[in-house]
């Protein structure tokens, strides 16, 4: 993708480089995440992202509302008209499908559906029919690019395995086929407390990690960190993991195609069990 999301969203109106204000970034710091472009480090693949495309994404998958103000004016109108046309739009971008104009004519018809309506409550019902028209092939194109990611997101819950290393980090790898770690932040510090971990996307090569103590950031991952071997803690984990998957194996019900519907092979590497 050649834009940022905070760039996709200022093609919706023209409004040019509008950017974003510099509020609302939790949970990630602005650190390393907010000065950098992570995805132009070498080797990496997809747009620039700054700390507030990350707050974007994250907070669809917060407890917590969405902080507007992390928006540029057409976001936030986005958002305030249809909060499913906004979830497929941020949706579609975290992809790294090349649908960036697929994408603004979406963001556009809804926009213009709720022009044509008279007062807020129907403005909202007619950008919400826009947004889920599968006839407008845009609409389409966008719905099934998010539903992927989606797809994806939920997968990685359950599918990343983490083995600790030396000094107690917790650290599951994985190669997603979209940009989807900011989605799995709050998922998994809720899941570990205060036990400090780390995801890593080897195919963009970023990792997302939270210190105990501290805020979770995403930051670029040195390419040198892609090698190192694995500690001897994490190999005795990868064991257990190996015997629990073992003990709880029913030969007699394995079914591999259906195996393959909810655990393509490209995960497989990543599973001691397997």
């Amino acid at each position: 993708m050649r834009y940022s999301l905070g760039g996709l969203f200022d093609l919706l109106d023209g409004d040019g480089e509008a950017g974003f204000t510099a509020r609302g970034i939790g949970p990630f710091e602005e650190g390393r995440s907010g000065q950098q472009e992570l995805f132009g480090e070498t080797g990496a693949q997809g747009p620039p992202v700054s700390a507030r495309d990350l707050a974007a994404v994250a907070g669809l998958y917060s407890s917590e509302e969405l902080d507007l103000s992390a928006l540029p004016p057409a976001g936030r109108r986005l958002f305030e008209l249809s909060v499913n046309a906004f979830d497929a739009f941020v949706h579609a971008w975290m992809s790294g499908f090349p649908v960036e104009a697929e994408t603004v004519r979406f963001g556009r018809k809804v926009f213009a559906a709720a022009r044509r309506a008279d007062g807020p409550e129907a403005e909202r019902a007619a950008a919400d029919r826009a947004s889920s028209d599968r006839g407008d092939p845009d609409t389409r194109t966008v719905l099934e690019t998010a539903r992927k990611v989606c797809r994806e997101i939920d997968r990685l819950r359950g599918l990343l395995r983490f083995n600790p290393d030396d000094k107690g980090v917790y650290i599951a790898r994985c190669a997603p086929d979209h940009f989807v770690l900011p989605a799995l932040c709050e998922h998994f510090t809720r899941r570990f407390g205060d036990t400090s971990w780390v995801i890593i996307d080897e195919k963009r090569r970023l990792c997302l990690y939270r210190l105990k103590g501290k805020a979770p950031e995403l930051s670029g991952l040195p390419p040198e960190f892609l090698r190192l071997p694995a500690a001897p803690s994490s190999i005795e984990w990868e064991e257990l993991w190996r015997h629990y998957h073992k003990t709880i194996n029913n030969e007699s019900r394995n079914n591999p195609n259906l195996q393959r519907q909810f655990m393509p092979k490209r995960y497989w590497k990543y599973l001691p069990e397997l």
